[in-house]
């Protein structure tokens, strides 16, 4: 059983996280620190990724803050070679950036036909490009070092694609079968202890949809906030806390033979039939 310990341990290494400053992002964060690791939070606002990283540095553990736009080259390539710069390689990829938009939602007032272009094109390529981009620049190193790990974020839309939301079910899904893609690419042709998996959470509350599951006026759950949590096994939204020990897991030594793999961390939402 002494070996048990060495199984999850990250001490030492160094971790990336995308959409470091959102509220299931920021708490991956201080939890890859808490075990051990040093943490470069990223997020498109500096303040957001700044914010977070004063937090797991006033526990003493390292980390710092960039600013990052996901969809830009230039922005990674740079955020990378501060990375590098302060951390000397990188060990794990989280890519947590993504979302919705309010403008890519149908609605009684905004019908499927009506949805405009630019708005299914940003959130597409917030979740997918989003991904990709990172994976390129960040897979680059773990390529060269001959070793790392990537987590990316699907949703229980990449699963059963839900009502209302087109673009971001359609862009998850490209993220989990792209994870699956990159999973048997980089261990084919670069290296096998290059692993790539991803977690599919299920319903948690974020500021990207709490538009569609809380009434603003009265805070109580809408219509589809109460059939979500019916169709729910365990009666309840997620909190930031369940994801972590999945992605500790995910990341750690003990999870050396897991690769293309997307995750479920939802209540039991996806293994119910509504019966």
């Amino acid at each position: 059983m002494d070996a048990i310990p060495s199984l999850f341990g990250i001490s030492g290494k160094v971790a990336v996280v995308t959409g470091g400053g959102g509220v299931l992002c920021s708490a991956m964060c201080q939890a890859l620190a808490e075990a051990g690791a040093k943490v470069a939070v990223l997020d498109l606002l500096p303040e957001a990724a700044q914010r977070v990283a004063g937090q797991i540095t006033d526990h003493h553990q390292e980390a710092i803050g960039l600013g990052c736009d996901v969809l830009d080259l230039d922005s990674i390539d740079k955020a990378a070679r501060f990375v590098l710069q302060a951390f000397g390689q990188v060990d794990i990829l989280v890519n947590g950036a993504g979302g919705n938009k309010k403008q890519a939602t149908t609605s009684a007032d905004l019908h499927f036909f009506d949805l405009p272009r630019q708005a299914l094109e940003q959130v597409f390529d917030l979740n997918m490009i989003g991904t990709l981009l990172p994976c390129q620049v960040f897979g680059r190193q773990m390529a060269e070092q001959g070793e790392g790990v990537i987590v990316n974020i699907s949703s229980m839309n990449a699963l059963r694609p839900l009502t209302r939301i087109p673009a971001y079910s359609a862009a998850k899904a490209a993220v989990s079968n792209f994870t699956q893609w990159l999973a048997v690419h980089l261990a084919q042709e670069y290296s096998p202890k290059i692993r790539v998996n991803a977690i599919a959470p299920g319903f948690f509350l974020t500021e990207q949809n709490r538009y569609l599951l809380t009434d603003p006026q009265t805070g109580e759950w809408t219509t589809r906030g109460q059939q979500i949590i019916s169709h729910t096994p365990q009666g309840r939204l997620g909190a930031p806390e369940d994801l972590l020990s999945t992605l500790l897991w995910l990341v750690s030594p003990g999870a050396s033979f897991v690769s293309g793999v997307v995750v479920p961390v939802d209540g039991g939402f996806s293994a119910f039939s509504g019966v």
